[in-house]
């Protein structure tokens, strides 16, 4: 019998019972697939034979086929309730994995990997690997696990955001939220508007981690091709994760305003942003030109990202500039108006009704709350849940995302002096393990909360190992509290002992994670 306890797998899932015996991987295992099948187990199989050295062969099951020593993979409509749960099952003689759609699959293929030895992960070839007998019936709790990413005040390599989410996929996280604009930068090519980056995409200078009202002088610059976004969003669906992309309005728009003044309150003088903060001049509220731009910038967002869901932003913006311009108070009066807090509403209104008209789905920060929500609007609910709840009683969906349990640019200890600068706050692990998406929700409103994210800031991130050390192990604890059932028994004390046995695979994955306390 293989104990439980020495398994480190990470979302623990929802049931797991022990057999007898092991399976063992060699250079004689077959993998085996049914009909549509295939593309789950690509970054499985390629990642074995790199490893092991195995040739792991490819075939289709067959009715007649009794072979031993395969790893079968099988799509069967009663598998699972779920799109995304499956059920494993290993013997001596085989592994088998049943889903009812490939996502199941290809996350029964994790589990699997997890239970190999952590030095595959590292190209340590062996003769063998041995797998546990065991039952495995899982399926996630929430379908929006997310992680977001900041790439507008440090932006970081293809390679890097490829790595970013091959760990996602690991941990069966699912949604990468890709925060490509902000005031510092301006990171998406768009074709109909060339200075977005030739001007947008750079700034004069950086703060200093350690001191933000000082620039270091240094010029920093950098965008996204949309040729890298395809190859970003192709390598993700083949992980089974989403890629929504956020293009921030009408707020968090100066390097926008820096490349084309005219869509500015004020029309002149705008300079990408090089200072941390909120900056008074956004999105001219009262331009039609802004709203056939922003049409324009969307048209394109939705060539290079396939996802139902696009984040419009709508966070922190001030209304000092609409409050004396011309423009923005004509359309409070013609739209009948009562401030400019509606003026806003009015502005994420408009911009919905595009994303509906083009079958795409409107997600904002929980400020799109004020003045009035969108008719479909899901909310990203950020200064605590109070607005996730309130969008949910008005039967909006919500996805929860706090700053008191995962923001991951915050500090993991309260011994700040021996971390690397952070924005601020404390999160530790265990804060992230214990959060609740539904806590405080009404029960007859649970069917609106699509699941949570954590959120990474990277005002105070300029390199990757950086990005990585406050990402990890925390992502653990977000991507378990994120995947298990309510009946699930969470208790840290368990977790922490997996976690233990999960690092050295971190390690191998060479992985910058901070060492829990």
């Amino acid at each position: 019998m293989t104990s439980l306890e020495q398994l480190s797998l990470i979302p623990y899932p929802q049931s797991l019972t022990a057999g007898v015996g092991h399976f063992t991987l060699n250079a004689d295992t077959v993998l085996r697939v049914s009909a549509g099948a295939d593309a789950a187990a690509d970054t499985f199989v390629a990642s074995i034979r790199r490893a092991a050295g195995f040739p792991l062969p490819v075939q289709p099951i067959t009715s007649d086929s009794r072979r031993a020593n395969t790893i079968d993979l099988i799509l069967s409509d009663d598998a699972s309730p779920n799109d995304e749960g499956y059920h494993l099952h290993i013997t001596p003689d085989r592994v088998q994995i049943r889903a009812r759609a490939a996502a199941g699959l290809f996350y029964g293929l994790q589990t699997l990997r997890q239970l190999l030895p952590a030095d595959l992960e590292q190209s340590a070839p062996r003769d063998s690997y041995t797998l546990p007998a065991l039952t495995i019936e899982d399926a996630p709790r929430y379908r929006w696990r997310g992680l977001h990413l900041d790439v507008g005040r440090h932006m970081f390599p293809v390679t890097f955001i490829k790595k970013f989410i091959d760990a996602m996929a690991l941990h069966k996280l699912n949604v990468f939220h890709w925060h490509l604009t902000e005031d510092q930068g301006w990171r998406l090519e768009i074709k109909r508007y060339p200075r977005l980056t030739e001007v947008g995409s750079k700034r004069a200078a950086t703060p200093y981690p350690a001191d933000r009202t000082k620039l270091d002088g240094i010029p920093y610059g950098g965008f996204y091709t949309q040729e890298e976004v395809r190859e970003v969003v192709a390598y993700a669906a083949q992980r089974f994760v989403t890629v929504v992309p956020e293009i921030e309005m009408p707020g968090h728009a100066v390097a926008a305003l820096a490349s084309y003044p005219e869509l500015g309150c004020v029309g002149h003088g705008y300079q990408v942003r090089t200072f941390w903060g909120i900056e008074d001049d956004v999105f001219c509220a009262g331009n039609e030109n802004v709203y056939t731009f922003l049409q324009h910038v969307l048209e394109e967002v939705f060539d290079l990202f396939p996802s139902e869901y696009i984040h419009i932003g709508g966070d922190e913006c001030p209304k000092v500039r609409w409050e004396k311009c011309p423009k923005c108070q004509a359309a409070i009066q013609r739209e009948g108006l009562k401030d400019e807090h509606e003026l806003q509403s009015y502005f994420i209104r408009r911009m919905e009704k595009f994303l509906n008209q083009h079958g795409r789905r409107l997600v904002g920060w929980d400020e799109i709350l004020e003045g009035g929500l969108a008719p479909n609007a899901t909310v990203m609910s950020w200064r605590g849940v109070d607005g996730g709840i309130a969008a949910a009683a008005a039967g909006h969906d919500v996805i929860m995302s706090p700053t008191t349990a995962v923001y991951f640019d915050y500090y993991q200890s309260e011994d700040t002096e021996n971390e690397p600068p952070a924005i601020g706050g404390y999160v530790p692990i265990e804060h992230v393990y214990a959060f609740d998406p539904m806590q405080g929700v009404p029960a007859d409103k649970f069917m609106h909360v699509l699941g949570g994210q954590g959120n990474i800031w990277t005002e105070y991130m300029p390199t990757e190992d950086q990005v990585e050390y406050m990402v990890y192990p925390r992502a653990a604890a977000l991507a378990e509290a994120l995947w298990t059932a309510p009946a699930f028994p969470r208790r840290y004390d368990a977790f922490a002992r997996r976690l233990r046995g999960h690092l050295p695979r971190l390690d191998a994955l060479d992985i910058h994670y901070r060492q829990p306390d």
